[in-house]
């Protein structure tokens, strides 16, 4: 490749099995530690830790210490939204287990994408609050109307600090699963934060979101449109 940024090395990188399963345990917004990521690759720790060695150099992941432990977690949400690509890639193309169990279920319903909901829950919210013309989504680009500014700060999403931070307020992210968009950046991440203290989600295992019965009817009423098997985004 002569033109544009290199990518075969951080391909390189990603295409590793073990590093993989490292990048993907991260994409729920935690730091974890050397010992829980080895667990997650299904490798040593030595081995887990020469892996996140080449990680941090590329700036995949950056690492903090606390106390006698070192954590990692992805360095940005960037990094989510290209491992979210991946996955929606190899779906299509058919890279994917043949047995699937539970989890895999619990995953496309909602999940954490980096720090907002993802899976169908995450495209019914973006296809809700775009069909409600709380914000206007178009081609590549999202962006909030008065109406849905009006919206977002009766619901206590503080919109001004959102607005003065060097982050994107509104990203669309391509979803693996449902191979349409959903909402990524600032806002996707205060709504997400949102739900999880109003107890309307709760986190399970993993990357995996679950509802409470209070929750799934609060999250319908307050996003879902009728007309949600449209297309979005």
């Amino acid at each position: 490749m002569k033109d544009g940024p290199i990518i075969a090395t951080i391909a390189s990188l990603i295409g590793d099995p073990a590093r993989a399963n490292i990048l993907t345990a991260l994409m729920d917004g935690r730091a974890l530690t050397v010992s829980e990521l080895a667990n997650a690759a299904g490798v040593t720790v030595q081995t887990a830790s020469g892996h996140l060695s080449k990680l941090s150099d590329a700036n995949l992941l950056k690492a903090e210490k606390q106390g006698r432990h070192r954590y990692f977690r992805l360095s940005g949400e960037d990094v989510a939204q290209v491992l979210e690509a991946l996955m929606g890639l190899a779906q299509r193309t058919g890279a994917f287990r043949v047995r699937t169990g539970p989890k895999d279920a619990a995953l496309r319903e909602a999940r954490v994408c980096y720090d907002h909901l993802a899976g169908e829950s995450g495209v019914q919210l973006l296809h809700g609050i775009t069909q409600r013309g709380l914000v206007i989504s178009q081609d590549e680009t999202i962006a909030l109307t008065d109406q849905g500014q009006q919206f977002f700060s009766d619901f206590g999403i503080d919109l001004e600090s959102l607005q003065k931070a060097r982050r994107p307020v509104c990203l669309h992210c391509l979803d693996w699963s449902e191979r349409r968009h959903h909402l990524g950046g600032s806002l996707g991440a205060s709504l997400l934060n949102a739900m999880l203290d109003k107890q309307w989600i709760k986190r399970a295992e993993g990357r995996v979101l679950t509802f409470t019965s209070k929750g799934r009817t609060a999250f319908e009423n307050t996003f879902v449109c009728e007309t949600a098997d449209d297309n979005a985004g």
